[in-house]
């Protein structure tokens, strides 16, 4: 019989009481076990244990909270080929590139064990005569992160270090499709020492995401996923008074320059178009080359390579690109092929009919690959999600900046030339969040914060670094004065420290 995947709450693995949805194994199509829904009155339950133990954890020496962390980190590294497994095992990724998502989770973990430092406030003597102000950054109290199924480890570890290091407790909503890695992490956290009750997972549908977002004891929201979950959860967030970061969907362009060094674009392109299946927000979906020399020569170089791709089960050492998550992402991803080439763009490479020998019911698509599309296109415009890049053919350097610029996301984008002053004219001017310079998936590491613009991001703080330490912390000032024996009298206006 299949297994349950149950919540984790208080310490403990807890099952259930109502629906449940099936788990799949998306290489072979076949069920690998189901996980519990949380109903609303089940989320409750975990948000009341996690306000119960918020001042025990809020009034834990930040130093304490840090070495918690350490211990976490170290279990983590230790058991990256266990938690990699499970991943591979649920969403599909080639082993390889579950183990990069679990490095740069812990690099963030690695990060808030900083916390002490982090914490510290400001003080300024004097700021009138005899009178002393201070400045504290405290916790916030129950917090939330509703994550997505193409990072079942590392967006969950973007958001709860530094919430856990700030001095707050969790509660972890992770994706449904995939949720046996939040498990792990949660049990990892309870053998480093962690209180219980401080972290909590609940699994759940539309249900356990409206209860996260109208109880008044969840003071802030961190969420991931497509650009209309991400305005209806910021808006929702907003109307019932909470703190919210949700970061949304995205479509990366990458500026192939004349002069730039054609192999290492191309290699560059191959790697973030289409490594996790293109299944992440920062992956190069747009290849705009500028000038027709510079796009046939592109096209001529990566026609091959992605006739080429490696495909096959996450599981295969060999394998580059392993399948999508879902049969219903898979008919989806086919449909964008289906809606390009009905718009009139070239199909250089299709990717629909890939079958593999003992995966025949997987859920792979090749590597596909346009050519002349044009922003006017739904596989232009809409965030596809999948291994598909689409190259537009742009003029100039001004032409391919301005459809950066007009497009509805920013994410994340990159140029690649020799030129400096192009790339320096690129990074200032450019109207996208997270800019590469030769560097094609600028993820920005764990001491800076990672977020785009436009409908890519809802809310003013971007995800971990020092916009985490903001976002899960308020700040308090405090102005003091100590009697000395000297009275004045009442005063009646606005203090002004003369």
């Amino acid at each position: 019989m299949a297994k349950t995947i149950p919540f984790y709450i208080n310490g403990t693995e807890v099952t259930g009481k109502g629906r449940t949805a099936a788990v799949f194994n998306p290489a072979t199509g076949e069920q690998s076990g189901s996980v519990s829904l949380a109903s609303t009155a089940e989320v409750n339950e975990a948000i009341a244990v996690a306000r119960k133990t918020f001042p025990g954890w809020a009034a834990t020496p930040p130093l304490r909270r840090a070495r918690i962390l350490n211990k976490f980190l170290r279990i983590l590294e230790e058991r990256t080929d266990e938690l990699a497994a499970v991943i591979t095992a649920e969403h599909g990724k080639v082993l390889s590139d579950a183990k990069g998502e679990i490095q740069r989770g812990a690099e963030v973990v690695e990060f808030a064990t900083a916390a002490p430092q982090l914490l510290k406030g400001e003080v300024t003597e004097n700021v009138g005569t005899r009178v002393d102000s201070h400045s504290l950054r405290q916790p916030l109290g129950v917090v939330a992160g509703i994550t997505p199924f193409n990072f079942p480890a590392m967006v969950p570890m973007w958001m709860f270090p530094v919430a856990l290091a700030a001095g707050n407790c969790f509660i972890l909503k992770p994706s449904e499709r995939d949720p046996s890695a939040s498990l792990l992490l949660a049990k990892w956290l309870t053998e480093a020492g962690l209180p219980d009750g401080v972290f909590n997972v609940v699994h759940g549908d539309k249900e356990a995401v409206d209860a996260i977002l109208h109880s008044p004891d969840i003071q802030a929201v961190s969420f991931v996923g497509s650009t209309p979950i991400a305005r209806y959860i910021y808006e929702t967030a907003a109307r019932t008074g909470k703190r919210c970061q949700a970061l949304g969907g995205a479509k990366n362009h990458m500026i192939i320059m004349p002069d730039a060094d054609m192999d290492q674009a191309v290699d560059a392109l191959m790697g973030a178009a289409y490594g996790s299946a293109g299944e992440r927000c920062m992956a190069i979906s747009v290849a705009v080359p500028i000038g027709q020399k510079t796009a046939d020569a592109l096209i001529a170089k990566l026609e091959p390579k992605v006739r080429a791709l490696k495909v096959g089960p996450g599981t295969d050492p060999e394998a580059e690109m392993g399948p999508l998550v879902t049969k219903q992402h898979q008919e989806k991803v086919k449909g964008y092929i289906d809606a390009g080439v009905a718009e009139g763009a070239k199909l250089v490479v299709d990717g629909r009919g890939l079958k593999l020998q003992g995966y025949e019911n997987g859920y792979f698509v090749g590597g596909t690959l346009f050519d002349n599309v044009t922003p006017e296109m739904k596989i232009y415009k809409e965030e596809i999600f999948g291994p598909v890049l689409s190259v537009v053919r742009a003029k100039t350097y001004e032409e391919a900046a301005t459809m950066i610029n007009e497009h509805e996301y920013g994410n994340g984008t990159a140029i690649f030339t020799r030129d400096g002053d192009a790339a320096r004219e690129f990074a200032h001017q450019i109207q996208v969040g997270m800019v590469g310079i030769n560097v094609p998936i600028p993820v920005p590491m764990a001491f800076h914060s990672f977020g785009g613009w436009k409908s890519s991001l809802f809310g003013d703080h971007h995800m971990h670094g020092p916009e985490g330490i903001r976002f899960y912390t308020r700040l308090k000032t405090i102005t003091s004065r100590w009697p000395t024996g000297i009275r004045s009298g009442a005063d009646f206006v606005m203090p002004t420290m003369k």
